[in-house]
């Protein structure tokens, strides 16, 4: 909807937000105790690991995102943000330790939920038969007894 209130783009950007940040925080707190403790830093950088780990998925309002998916996507979705936030405190704490660790491969291809559009292929026009590749009519009846 249009109107004539002047914008401030800070104020614009904060009704947008990527539906894996509250999750990922809340399992990142869920499965550490110096994030239970208040380290807030320990936080951040567990966070940003795991959310680099998922695909972004800006939305307004957590309903936009839940109302299209099934309760296999919920699990599948928790299931992905449990094993990144995994993967991201194992990294970081490796890391604090002067280790030099990698992360295990990010599966490429997450759930699709009914509010992604199916990609359209095209169809394969039949080709026409050529001259040569018409069957005979003569021939026909010859086989024809």
């Amino acid at each position: 909807m249009l109107t004539n209130r002047t914008y401030i783009l800070e104020d614009e950007v904060d009704f947008l937000h990527n539906y894996y940040e509250r999750l990922v925080v809340q399992e990142v707190f869920d499965q550490s105790e110096r994030v239970q403790q208040g380290d807030r830093d320990f936080l951040a950088d567990v966070a940003c690991v795991a959310l680099n780990r998922l695909p972004p998925r800006y939305i307004r309002h957590d309903v936009d995102m839940t109302f299209f998916m099934s309760p296999q996507d919920m699990v599948e979705i928790e299931r992905k943000v449990t094993n990144a936030v995994t993967d991201a405190l194992n990294y970081v704490e490796s890391r604090e330790r002067g280790e030099n660790p990698k992360l295990p491969p990010v599966e490429v291809s997450l759930i699709s939920t009914r509010a992604d559009k199916p990609v359209k292929t095209p169809k394969a026009e039949p080709k026409e038969k050529s001259e040569a590749t018409k069957p005979d009519k003569a021939a026909k009846g010859k086989n024809k007894k």
